[in-house]
């Protein structure tokens, strides 16, 4: 198997990007493609582009939130303590009229 089976190669040039942690990458692209001015780095995730000396800044992540934290959010705590409250009086409810709760 060769290129004589296969046809001639396209021609291609390497494209060579920078990332914040010093990474270099090297992808191959087709001379007629459009090259983009940004790649993410394979190694560490953070995006790359060509000018060696000033790579992009890696990209701000905002921390994991709970369903807990979303919720403090949207509730005071006396909203919380009054939904809780009318929770807790619908259970006892509840059990009093004898419905078997799990």
């Amino acid at each position: 198997m060769g290129e004589a089976e296969r046809g001639e190669s396209a021609p291609r040039e390497v494209v060579t990007y920078y990332c914040a942690n010093h990474h270099v990458i090297r992808p191959v692209f087709s001379v007629d493609a459009q090259i983009p001015d940004t790649w993410d780095c394979p190694k560490c995730g953070y995006p790359a582009n060509r000018d060696s000396k000033n790579p992009p800044p890696p990209p701000k992540i905002t921390p994991y939130k709970t369903h807990l934290a979303y919720v403090k959010e949207r509730r005071s705590d006396e909203e919380a303590a009054a939904i809780l409250a009318e929770a807790l009086e619908s259970l006892r409810e509840r059990r009093r009229s004898g419905e078997v709760i799990y």
